[in-house]
């Protein structure tokens, strides 16, 4: 009886009478994997490409070998870098702290807010806005409407704008699934609302707080259109990298090693933010 009706299903399916459905194509797992794999190595060959280059001898000719040290201590014989390194550091730093609280403030409550879906996107707007459109636009109102000189403190104003949006929606997708029974069992024995925070909410949302805050410092620590329009006469480390590119040729290959070393740092943070994000929460 049973292999009647499959009969009858199989012959009288649009799609799976004409012959197998393409939905049901073995090729399509295989197909996938390919397609996965180059797409990885799209993305990661570059980078491995770039760290093989500023190692090499002459890296502008395209040829790893043979290989050297010298653009590495050429780098850290030339001080000039040290100076927007350090500026880049402390944006980044104050970026991710105020980034990790502010998101953890708003992202509390906006899931408990009437139209959570329209404030929502009004907060993550700036993500769909080009950089360049952004930085203009910062520029204007910064210098225009708030009378602030171009500098430190506007470009950590441009960098909390741009890397706010991202800080909101990692801690949402914590407080998204947070028990909110938890907080009302709270207020129920009678703890205030400090204590709860301090005892119940805190330890559960670290992990999206600690996360909204490396990619706060991440996104910071490496922008460029934004930061292009706000600096005035200050220089962060990418704006420096890319006047050094685009100026002196003799530096690129010292741009290489530093570029090199800014991505042994960044993409072990952003690995560890996933993982404390995803990986780890997941488990517990």
């Amino acid at each position: 009886m049973s292999d009647q009706k499959s009969n009858l299903i199989y012959h009288s399916h649009p799609v799976i009478a004409g012959g197998m459905a393409w939905s049901y194509w073995h090729g399509w797992r295989r197909l996938a994997k390919w397609a996965g794999i180059a797409v990885i190595a799209m993305i990661y060959f570059p980078l491995v490409w770039l760290a093989l280059m500023s190692i090499s001898s002459n890296p502008l000719s395209g040829i790893p070998l043979p290989f050297s040290m010298e653009h590495y201590r050429a780098l850290f014989a030339d001080t000039r870098w040290m100076a927007p390194f350090g500026a880049s550091l402390v944006i980044a730093l104050l970026v991710g702290l105020v980034c990790a609280v502010v998101a953890t403030i708003v992202g509390r409550a906006l899931p408990l807010s009437r139209r959570p879906g329209t404030m929502l996107l009004i907060f993550i707007l700036p993500l769909f806005v080009p950089g360049m459109s952004m930085g203009a636009a910062l520029f204007i109102f910064i210098r225009s409407m708030l009378g602030m000189k171009l500098g430190f403190w506007s470009v950590f104003f441009g960098h909390f704008v741009w890397a706010f949006p991202f800080a909101l929606l990692i801690i949402l997708v914590l407080t998204t699934r947070f028990d909110h029974r938890l907080v009302e069992a709270g207020k129920d024995l009678g703890a205030s609302s400090w204590q709860i925070f301090r005892d119940i909410e805190f330890p559960l949302l670290m992990p999206a707080i600690v996360s909204a805050g490396l990619f706060g410092f991440l996104l910071s620590f490496n922008e460029v259109l934004r930061t292009i329009f706000l600096r005035g006469t200050a220089e962060t480390m990418p704006v420096w990298n890319w006047i050094m590119a685009a100026s002196q040729q003799s530096q690129v290959p010292i741009i290489f090693a530093l570029a090199t070393i800014v991505l042994l740092i960044t993409l072990p943070l952003l690995a560890g933010v996933f993982w404390l994000l995803f990986v780890r929460l997941d488990k517990s």
